[in-house]
């Protein structure tokens, strides 16, 4: 049993980063005043509004995962029913063995 330490497991690091200072306020303000630049032609499109119009891009480019979203479903809520139904098939396998096989 010394092969599988089950109760000293090892953990990753965790990140944990508190911000010192962080005014939202001002950065929706920023934030406003690129989009009127950029709709009044004055400012060019930087990186930061590329990366908020790519994100969720891939989602809503396929129908699988944007149909997920559309149920609110998580990476949760699909391991739950991926392991619900490893259980049935235990079940199911167990069963056909015993009626079938045995």
């Amino acid at each position: 049993m010394a092969l599988f330490p089950f109760s000293n497991a090892r953990r990753p690091r965790q990140y944990n980063y508190k911000p010192i200072y962080w005014n939202p306020e001002k950065e929706a303000k920023e934030e406003r005043s690129r989009r009127v630049k950029r709709e009044l032609g004055m400012d060019t499109e930087t990186t930061d509004d590329y990366k908020k119009n790519m994100k969720g891009a891939f989602v809503q480019g396929t129908s699988h995962l944007k149909k997920s979203m559309e149920r609110g479903d998580d990476s949760w809520g699909r391991a739950s029913r991926n392991g619900k139904l490893g259980v049935v098939l235990v079940f199911l396998l167990f069963a056909f063995w015993y009626f079938y096989i045995r």
